[in-house]
């Protein structure tokens, strides 16, 4: 196994940034043995961290290493701070663009990775749950699919925020900076719901969706309105709840629930 931390300027960005990786390109037969998943090429992952996280969270608390061995998937993780994955209007910086772009076209040539969308899939937990959902359906063409843990789907929360208005999280200064004008965030393109009907009235295809909550997750009642949306809209995805919060005893779990899933599909 080969992991690091690599460093490169991403113009998205605009500043030089940090991911991390984890490579299954030296594990000999002995440890592979019988394992289908070493008779193809490696596929790759992007993971997405969640609010106040960074590029080492899923390798320093998940389980990057061990989905690398087990599905010998190349692992990426970004750092794209607490901007929901989406490009931002107010200063410029590409959050969106960086996660189903810059960085999918650098790894893909610096570690020659496949071109092909059923090799390349996207999870993240938390903000980075509705990041990877978001990221999937900005990028169709890019990724075979999305696995979306404990998402922030948070858009119906903050529609209509006033100044004054706050949440656990933030207030509605830090909500309008990242998602723009919050009286038509439901009708945006910063709603996964509009890209999703985008995508279906143009007959494109679209990725299939895993997603999982805790069943004591704060945000599982935003996780059932999701839930609701895709099952009327025919969306190939697949939902599993389980007891447990918003913690990495959860995201650990069902990481691997949702590459099982996934990779069935690709």
């Amino acid at each position: 196994m080969a992991t690091g931390r690599m460093r490169f300027y991403s113009e998205c960005q605009m500043k030089q940034v940090d991911f991390t990786y984890v490579l299954p390109n030296d594990y000999p037969e002995l440890i592979t043995g019988e394992n289908p998943h070493y008779k193809r090429p490696a596929k790759a992952l992007y993971l997405l961290h969640g609010f106040s996280g960074n590029d080492q969270d899923w390798e320093l608390n998940g389980v990057a290493e061990d989905i690398a061995l087990n599905y010998n998937i190349a692992v990426f993780m970004i750092t794209a701070g607490n901007n929901f994955y989406l490009d931002r209007e107010a200063t410029g910086c590409k959050y969106g663009t960086f996660a189903g772009k810059e960085i999918i076209d650098f790894t893909r040539k610096t570690f020659h990775l496949s071109d092909k969308k059923e090799d390349t899939l996207i999870g993240g937990l938390s903000m980075g749950g509705f990041g990877a959902f978001h990221t999937a359906l900005s990028y169709p063409e890019t990724f075979g699919g999305v696995i979306a843990l404990s998402s922030a789907f948070i858009i119906h929360n903050i529609q209509g925020m006033k100044e004054g208005d706050s949440d656990d999280i933030a207030n509605y200064y830090f909500y309008k900076e990242v998602f723009g004008d919050l009286e038509n965030l439901e009708n945006s393109d910063k709603n996964p719901e509009v890209l999703y009907k985008k995508l279906k009235e143009s007959g494109a295809a679209i990725p299939p969706v895993y997603m999982a909550i805790g069943t004591e997750d704060f945000l599982y009642k935003e996780n059932q309105l999701m839930r609701k949306f895709l099952a009327d809209e025919n969306a190939d995805f697949t939902y599993e709840e389980g007891p447990g919060i918003h913690d990495w005893k959860f995201w650990n779990k069902y990481i691997s629930c949702g590459l099982e899933n996934i990779l069935e599909k690709c």
